[in-house]
């Protein structure tokens, strides 16, 4: 399909840099092809949900994977440069964007953090280990595992969207902000911001209604940043991210399917990896691995009936997404609505809870 045809006009306004506070208070654009759109406010979700129902999170956790350094040759400081960490590959090794990467070359030593008590001898060192295409590399850490992990955590930063970071630097308050209240599995470089908006009022809420609630893990790469370039869907290769389904919430989720209950994913990562999980029959099997799972208007889905998400880039792969699920005229339809009555988007903003398009 041709990628203009996921284009739409955001206005600057539009764009939320601060979440709604409190968490819960942000709007909900509640969305079934076919009907009237209504507007709600997230605390009114369980209005939307019965008994039976399981909501499925991404329970990944945000790391600092924003690396500002000084490239190194023969000792020297030669350049400054930047890393954003997006998918770990061994316990002392990490795939990274570099900005800029033109300079770079296999066997450059790297220095992060220089100055802070990152580690005994005050910063954090890398090598170069290889250099792929549109400026992604290799960096092979001179630590490993936990020791890696407590260094990143001291001297990286919080990897904000482009379209919040243009606008205002990080702060401490991100590292609170951009984090869901149930996160647990270090490894992610963007939040599962659909989450951002659950609190323990609303789990409250939502537990009293009996509603199930179920955790699987995927750790968004900072591909999910990354602008298409093509101009045809079929020519995009989508970046592959980590994720896990355990046996026990892949059974859960099969037998909640047989008794009539339905599937609500709480953002894009947590439906892309049930849907890369899930079998043509559309029973749920165990996972762990990488997905590049690319879903555009035609795809059929297999597990998942509703899904919770925030507001997305025009001509986005995640726009292409939500197309598919409910349906891209209605889509259209939804973001005009939004922009019109002042909806704030992206990772910040208000939330649309999306019913399939079963027509």
């Amino acid at each position: 399909m041709r990628v203009d045809l996921f284009d739409f006009d955001l206005p600057e306004d539009n764009i939320a840099l601060r979440p709604a506070s409190p968490r819960d208070s942000a709007r909900l654009l509640v969305v079934h092809p076919g009907e009237a759109l209504a507007d709600h406010s997230v605390l009114d979700l369980p209005n939307f949900l019965r008994a039976g129902d399981a909501l499925v999170f991404n329970d990944t956790k945000v790391i600092p994977a924003q690396l500002e350094g000084l490239r190194r040759r023969d000792g020297d400081a030669v350049s400054q440069v930047s890393f954003t960490l997006h998918m770990r590959t061994a316990p002392d090794c990490w795939k990274a964007f570099a900005r800029p990467a033109k300079r770079l070359k296999a066997g450059d030593r790297l220095s992060f953090g220089h100055g802070q008590n990152s580690c005994m001898l005050g910063s954090l060192d890398a090598t170069v280990e290889e250099k792929g295409e549109a400026g992604e590399v290799t960096l092979r850490f001179d630590l490993a595992g936990p020791a890696l992990d407590e260094a990143i955590l001291a001297v990286g930063h919080v990897p904000l969207p482009p379209y919040i970071a243009s606008k205002r630097p990080e702060d401490e308050k991100d590292r609170t902000d951009y984090q869901t209240v149930y996160a647990r599995s270090s490894g992610a470089v963007a939040a599962p911001t659909a989450g951002l908006h659950f609190t323990d009022r609303l789990f409250a809420s939502l537990d009293a209604i009996g509603v199930e609630r179920h955790f699987v893990t995927l750790h968004v790469g900072a591909g999910t940043f990354l602008p298409m370039k093509a101009a045809d869907t079929d020519d995009h290769v989508m970046h592959e991210e980590v994720g896990y389904v355990s046996a026990e919430t892949a059974a859960a989720l099969n037998a909640l399917k047989a008794k009539g209950g339905r599937i609500v994913c709480v953002g894009t990562t947590s439906l892309r990896l049930i849907e890369s999980a899930a079998r043509e029959d559309g029973m749920i099997e165990p996972w762990s691995g990488p997905t590049g799972i690319f879903i555009t208007p035609g795809y059929r889905f297999r597990a998942v009936d509703v899904l919770m998400t925030n507001f997305h880039l025009p001509k986005s792969t995640l726009f292409m997404l939500v197309s598919a699920f409910s349906g891209l005229e209605t889509m259209r339809a939804a973001y005009a609505h939004a922009i019109e009555t002042g909806y704030r988007f992206y990772s910040y903003g208000d939330s649309s809870l999306l019913f399939r398009d079963n027509r």
